[in-house]
């Protein structure tokens, strides 16, 4: 028996991160379709923490729409983050002069396993605040 997949979106500054709540019920091609549908989107599928995120600004109900749209049948509930105060800006790379919480999770997550300068401490707050 097939079991809907269940999303938990959260929209962060310039991306989105979904939460698979049941993903251990989900059978094997429920999956692969949904790391199809992230993988087509340019984004990251962490089977680590059941979360995939996605380098794009998209709303709770465009969300949805576009899983209706490419046949998804998932339930779905938004997460709504509360304005965090500032963190202090990245100092080095790509996103040099970005506050850590503007830093798209996919670039978070590249950090907690290939950083360990001075701003760790911040680094982890950033993820552990996003649940990642």
């Amino acid at each position: 028996m097939s079991t809907k997949p269940h999303f938990i979106f959260t929209k962060l500054h310039n991306s989105f991160s979904v939460y698979v709540k049941n993903l251990e019920q989900l059978t094997v091609p429920e999956i692969q379709i949904i790391e199809t549908f992230v993988s087509i989107r340019n984004g990251l599928f962490d089977f680590n923490t059941y979360t995939f995120f996605v380098p794009k600004n998209l709303e709770f109900n465009d969300f949805v729409f576009l899983l209706k749209h490419v046949n998804i049948n998932a339930i779905c509930e938004e997460n709504i983050l509360l304005p965090q105060k500032k963190k202090g800006r990245i100092e080095f790379g790509r996103y040099k002069g970005l506050d850590y919480s503007e830093l798209p999770d996919s670039y978070l997550l590249w950090l907690k396993s290939n950083y360990s300068g001075k701003n760790r401490d911040t680094i982890d707050a950033e993820l552990k605040f996003r649940n990642l």
